[in-house]
Formats: C-alpha cells, sequence, structure tokens
C-alpha cells in the first residue's frame, strides 16, 4: 500500500485504544493519515494518542482524540457533533468498538441490551449522524469491524433485547450481525471485515490462541485504503471477499432492522 493514498486522508476509528482499534489508528497515521481516536473517556483516549506519539513516531497534529461511552447515545450524539464541527470532511469512519456480551442480561440507560447499544446501535446512530460529513469523494467509506461469528447469529425481531432468552453469545452474535446487515444499508458507502482472531479482550469468544491484534488490523487499514476498490455490503474474512450469512444481502432485513435502530436510537424519520 502506497503512502500517498492515505496522507491526505482523514479517518475516524471507534474504540481506538487498544487491540485491532488502537493498531488500526496506528497503521493509518504510520501511512500519513489524519487519525480521529475515539475511546470511552477523555483520559483513555489521550493517553492512546500520547502512546502513539512516544512509540510510533507519529505527529501529534495527525491526531484528534475524543470520547463517547457507548453506552449512552446521548454521548454518541455529542460525538458526532464535535467530529463535524472540527472535521467536517471525514473519508474513513471505521466503526471498530466492540464489547463481549457480559454473563447476565444488563440493559443500558437507553433501555437496549448492552452489546446490541454498544457493538451496534451506537455505530448505527453515529454513522448516520456523520453521513452528512463522509465524502462521497472517491474511497469515501465506512468499515465495520465485525466477526464470522455473524454468522451463527439471527436478530430476535420480536425481542431484540434478549429479555426471555439470553446468552452472551446469542447477543454478541446477534449485535455483529446486525452490524454486518448494516453495511448493505445504501445511505453509505460500506463493507464489513472480519479481522481472524486476534488475541484481543473478544479472543475467549473464539479460541486460544489469535494473532496479534497488528495482524488483524491491517486487514481493516487495507479497507480503509482508496486505492482499494470496494462494493457497497461487501463482507471480508480477513484480506478475502466472501459472501456474508444470507441475512446480510437481503433488501427486506436491511430496511428492517434500520427501522428497528431507528427506534431503538430515538432517530424520526
Amino acid at each position: 500500500m502506497s503512502n500517498s493514498t492515505l496522507s491526505s486522508r482523514t479517518v475516524l476509528v471507534t474504540g481506538a485504544t487498544s487491540g485491532i482499534g488502537y493498531e488500526t489508528a496506528r497503521q493509518l497515521a504510520e501511512r500519513g493519515a489524519t487519525v480521529l481516536l475515539h475511546g470511552r473517556t477523555a483520559e483513555e483516549t489521550q493517553a492512546a494518542a500520547d502512546r502513539l506519539i512516544a512509540t510510533a513516531g507519529v505527529k501529534a497534529n495527525q491526531l484528534d482524540a475524543y470520547f463517547a461511552d457507548f453506552g449512552h447515545l446521548e454521548q454518541v450524539e455529542t460525538l458526532a457533533r464535535t467530529v463535524v464541527a472540527a472535521h467536517p470532511h471525514l473519508d474513513v469512519l471505521v466503526n471498530n468498538a466492540g464489547m463481549a456480551a457480559p454473563e447476565r442480561h444488563t440493559v443500558t440507560a437507553d433501555g437496549n441490551e448492552v452489546a446490541f447499544q454498544v457493538n451496534f446501535l451506537a455505530h448505527y446512530l453515529l454513522t448516520c449522524l456523520l453521513e452528512p460529513a463522509l465524502t462521497s469523494d472517491p474511497g469515501g467509506r465506512v468499515v465495520n469491524v465485525s466477526s464470522s461469528l455473524h454468522r451463527t447469529a439471527s436478530i430476535s425481531w420480536a425481542d431484540p433485547n434478549r429479555a426471555r432468552r439470553y446468552s452472551r453469545l446469542a447477543a454478541y452474535a446477534q449485535s455483529q450481525l446486525a452490524l454486518t446487515v448494516f453495511a448493505s444499508d445504501p445511505r453509505v458507502t460500506a463493507v464489513s471485515v472480519h479481522p481472524g482472531v486476534c488475541d484481543t479482550a473478544l479472543l475467549p469468544l473464539y479460541a486460544h490462541e489469535g494473532v496479534s491484534p497488528a495482524e488483524g488490523a491491517a486487514h481493516v487499514v487495507r479497507l480503509c485504503d482508496p486505492a482499494v476498490e470496494i462494493v457497497n455490503g461487501a463482507y471480508y474474512d480477513r484480506d478475502e471477499r466472501v459472501d456474508p450469512a444470507p441475512a446480510a444481502t437481503e433488501d427486506r432485513t436491511v430496511r428492517r432492522l434500520s427501522k428497528l435502530a431507528d427506534l431503538l436510537v430515538g432517530r424520526t424519520a
């Protein structure tokens, strides 16, 4: 990948304080992109920025730190407003922030199952709010960091909070399927990528061993490059384009999900 294609780009990476998000931010910044780092708190995000400057030789003026706790949707709205005010022209949004669903059924202050909100609904809302800033210039796009576990999932339409039957794996998989379905939404140019099983906080969901977060991040960074042409709704397993779960390409499911998401994030059409 040539440096030049990323040097004029502005990329927002959610969940950039650790794991794949941090490595994605590092690789983008090293290739000359302006990287907007998002973390849960101002302290965590500033610490990540400081670490990139100290250890990766990234210039301070290439980084901008933002925070929002995705467990609170009003913080997502504030994040979007703040980003658009400072960067009215955004080339790429990397929806990476994620959490494993907790052992016990947990509902956010907004009334949503926590993994569904943090992994999907917050990203849905952020993407919709940033859509005016996301450039239609060649290469402007959204990259959703999804998971191969989306294949095991179903969206529980009648009970998206899974209050009646909760399993942490089913809740996590549902959030990843929703994120993958959302990539097919015609409102934005988006792709999904499963970065491989990486040695991050989510590893226990998959296996005992994973590749380094840097290896996983390389697959995300590749899709941020405008030189890499993408098809809206495409799904990648690492660097290979493969078919996602059938639901992810059904127009009816795409429309039904955006209706449900609008309802749950309180957006009125």
